[in-house]
């Protein structure tokens, strides 16, 4: 078990309050590092480098990189017990006697706060086809007409900036609330719900016939698509979806207790993130195999060929709907550790 060690830095206290337990703290951390990266990015970066082979690179980097990084992340913000910034400082003048150490605390700052600036943008999409899907929009659409929605909304700058203004409002109101009435209290509702909407989703894709077909790529590898771009891809999908590197971690175990384990916690964590994942995968590959489509398509997965797919099956637009909002819990509690940061920050400025 890692421990705070000396300087006094166990009596030191968060002035955001605390997670009133170890499972509000993975439940966070987990909701933090699931999102779009998971659901949206890594099947189709997987169909496009090789499948199994990507997938077996990608766990390697998460094992062997990711999960040290995010305890160390985690150390670093429960000892420091202050933003990112002002724990970096803290820190660096206790062992070194020098302050520059913020720095490197205002690079991750800002690091979120830019992934936040074009994430919102997306995750604005992906509010305003919940409500294409729940109204049937995409139901016996051919691909020209689902092609034709997507241009036709991301063209329209009202729509995006409501779209985004109502996800942005939604991030803020919660972080507002602070630790334990808003952060803790969210994680604890929308990350079992992404769950439960996931095993529903993979039900479905289980009945579509094209499991064992999307079990098969997931798992099969084909090492004749992995190339070093897809070894960096598999590195910065690792870092991505463990939102590490960019002070949520850091900002988050700010609020863990001393006696919580960090090894076993991040542990727990990775594995859930990680499981999401391949989870993702089993629901959207089977889908795409049904319908005939190309696994590597890019953003066009999400928002032209899922569509398209859901809207030729049985009952797919309740389906579609369910997707949808399970995509945007994701975001949404991505969005929250990308921004608490930054505003704990202010706070304490």
């Amino acid at each position: 078990m890692l421990s705070n060690q000396g300087n006094g830095d166990s009596k030191r206290t968060s002035l955001h309050g605390h997670w009133s337990s170890r499972m509000a703290f993975i439940l966070a951390v987990t909701g933090s590092a699931v999102g779009l990266g998971n659901i949206w990015k890594f099947p189709y970066i997987a169909g496009q480098y090789g499948g199994g082979a990507f997938v077996l690179v990608y766990l390697l980097c998460v094992v062997a990189i990711g999960m040290p990084v995010m305890m160390s992340e985690i150390l670093v913000g429960r000892r420091g017990r202050r933003n990112p910034v002002a724990t970096m400082a803290l820190l660096g003048q206790e062992e070194s006697g020098s302050r520059k150490w913020r720095w490197l605390g205002v690079l991750g700052v800002l690091a979120g706060v830019l992934i936040l600036s074009y994430y919102s943008v997306v995750a604005g999409w992906v509010l305003a086809y919940v409500a294409k899907s729940a109204s049937g929009a995409f139901t016996d659409a051919t691909a020209a007409s689902v092609a034709a929605t997507y241009s036709d909304f991301t063209g329209n700058v009202a729509a995006v900036t409501a779209a985004h203004t109502l996800f942005l409002g939604a991030t803020i109101f919660v972080v507002a609330r602070g630790v334990e009435r808003g952060l803790e209290q969210a994680v604890r509702f929308m990350v079992p719900a992404l769950l439960v909407l996931m095993l529903m989703l993979l039900g479905y894709a289980i009945n579509s016939g094209h499991f064992a077909e999307g079990l098969q790529f997931m798992f099969s590898p084909d090492w004749s698509k992995l190339t070093w771009g897809g070894v960096l891809a598999a590195l910065g999908q690792a870092f991505f979806t463990l939102s590490i590197g960019m002070g949520s971690v850091m900002a988050y175990g700010a609020y863990l207790s001393q006696e919580t384990s960090i090894t076993s916690t991040a542990g727990a964590v990775v594995a859930a993130d990680t499981g999401i994942a391949i989870l993702a995968g089993l629901v959207i590959f089977p889908l795409v195999f049904a319908n005939g489509l190309d696994p590597a398509e890019g953003e066009r997965l999400i928002f032209e060929i899922l569509p398209l797919a859901f809207g030729q099956m049985a009952a797919g637009s309740i389906f579609a709907t369910v997707f949808f909002v399970l995509l945007s819990f994701a975001a949404w509690t991505s969005a929250l550790g990308l921004l608490e940061p930054a505003v704990a920050w202010v706070a304490e400025t």
